[in-house]
Order: C-alpha cells, then sequence, then structure tokens
C-alpha cells in the first residue's frame, strides 16, 4: 500500500501534484523538475489530468501518455541521486465507466494515483465540469443544473464516495473542493448541517479506506482558501488522517506556493 512514509518520509520538501503541458500546465515537465531540484526538493511528482472518454480541454490525451511516461523514465534517471521523481495522474471520476480503478490505469507504471472529481452528471445526465471559476460556475449553474446548489453539491459528494468505494486512489484530491464555488453561489452553505454531514461522511469513508487526503494550497494566494478547508484541519488532526500537502502548481513559479502557511495551520491543529 502507498504511504505517506514510503512517499516522503517526514520531508517537507515535496509536492505530488503538479501540471505540466501534457494537459493544462504552463510549462514541461524539464521546466518544473528544474524548478524543483533548485527550489531544494527531494520529492517531486507530476500528475497531469488523466486521459477521459469525454472532450475536456484540460486533460490530456491518451495518444500522449506514452511520450509523458518516456519523459518521466528520463527525468528520474537525470536526477537520480537529487531528488525522487514520481509518475502519477489526477484521475477523473466520472462514474462506474472511468476513474482510478478503470483497468486502463493498470497498464500504466504510476507509482501513485489521485482520485478527483472535476466533472458530475446534470439532471438531465450531461456530464458538466464544475471546476474552475465563479463566472463560469454561475453560468452553468442556469445553463445546466437548473439553479440547483443542492444537487450539484450533493451529486459532488456522491460521485466522491462511490469514488472511494471502487477504490484504487492513493490520495483523494481536493476533496471539498466543491464548496468553493458553492459558497460563493450560496453564502454560509458550508456551514448548513447537511452540508458538513456530507463531508463528515466522505471523511469517514477515505479513513476507512486508508486513503491519503489532500491539503490543497492552490487557491490560497488569490482566495485564501485550502482544499479541505481550513475548518477541517482540527478534524483531520484529531484522527490522525494520513495527509500530503500539495500544491497543484500549474506553473513552476508555483511549485512552492502556500505550502508552508498549510504546515503551520498543521501544526497547529495537532497542538
Amino acid at each position: 500500500m502507498i504511504t505517506v512514509e514510503n512517499l516522503v518520509g517526514d520531508s517537507k520538501l515535496y509536492t505530488l501534484h503538479s501540471h505540466t503541458q501534457f494537459c493544462d500546465g504552463k510549462a514541461t515537465m524539464a521546466e518544473f523538475a528544474a524548478a524543483a531540484c533548485a527550489a531544494g526538493f527531494t520529492h517531486y511528482g507530476f500528475s497531469p489530468h488523466s486521459p477521459v472518454p469525454i472532450e475536456s480541454p484540460c486533460n490530456m490525451s491518451k495518444a500522449d501518455v506514452p511520450a509523458y511516461m518516456a519523459e518521466i523514465r528520463r527525468l528520474k534517471e537525470l536526477y537520480n541521486g537529487r531528488m525522487k521523481i514520481y509518475a502519477s495522474m489526477e484521475i477523473d471520476y466520472l462514474g462506474p465507466a472511468w476513474g482510478p480503478s478503470n483497468p486502463y490505469f493498470d497498464t500504466l507504471d504510476l507509482d501513485y494515483r489521485i482520485g478527483s472529481v472535476h466533472f458530475i452528471p446534470s439532471q438531465s445526465g450531461d456530464i458538466i465540469d464544475v471546476d474552475g471559476r465563479f463566472d463560469s460556475f454561475t453560468r452553468k449553474m442556469a445553463e445546466n443544473f437548473r439553479g440547483d446548489i443542492r444537487y450539484v453539491v450533493d451529486t459532488f459528494y456522491d460521485c466522491s464516495e462511490a469514488m472511494v468505494k471502487e477504490g484504487s486512489l492513493d490520495i483523494i484530491g481536493h476533496l471539498d473542493k466543491i464548496g468553493h464555488n458553492a459558497g460563493h453561489f450560496k453564502e454560509g452553505i458550508e456551514q448548513e448541517p447537511w452540508y458538513k454531514e456530507r463531508v463528515e461522511r466522505l471523511l469517514r469513508m477515505v479513513k476507512d479506506a486508508g486513503i491519503i487526503v489532500e491539503i490543497n494550497t492552490k487557491a490560497w494566494i488569490e482566495h485564501r482558501r485550502m482544499f479541505p478547508s481550513i475548518a477541517m484541519f482540527d478534524r483531520l488532526a484529531a484522527g490522525n488522517y494520513p495527509i500530503v500537502v500539495n500544491s497543484d502548481a500549474h506553473q513552476p513559479l508555483l511549485i512552492n506556493a502556500s505550502r508552508a502557511e498549510a504546515f503551520i495551520m498543521l501544526d497547529k491543529a495537532k497542538h
């Protein structure tokens, strides 16, 4: 089983979630690796958005997977002895037919798998991306979801629970990310009892499945938001959850962005 200990040990000089030219990243894998090594990282994981069987401008294509894996092998050899490099994917869960447990991913030499929910089915069955900026989310709420924010949130957590049940993910990515857009759409929704119970239920399932929780720092600079939210840090610490702190960087300049802040918050939660 993949654990935090056998990935990075006690080191804080790592990040295991990043996006490069193979999906929606803004630089090459070589540029990311060079920046990570220069910053003193000892462990670095590449995790392009996985191929998906739908149209998506953010996801890598199956045709590019061999080139991605070849570049991983080249960089592992290049940085051998200086920085440990990992091959991963952030695998989108689209339902029983596609997710981290799909046999396709067993054919790839991945060191670990991040499972994430970015897409959910609308009431009419269309697969819609609910990630991204709030203006896009607001438009989709009107055009695709009939303005029903409760449906969107419940469906996001239904998909997350199904992904955990189906297994084969080592890390769950930004497990409450829907809360950010949902909270803008309906102020205070994350404090409502039913919402808190959805998050709590997912956390219990994640713990029972032995899955590592990602603290995702990507939104801290712009929105002062971590995923999961800072309000959950005490819960994670009290429950002794295995945790990794990832920057989810899409450009080399941000490979270590806000990770120090997250570690400080986690240390406070433990005391």
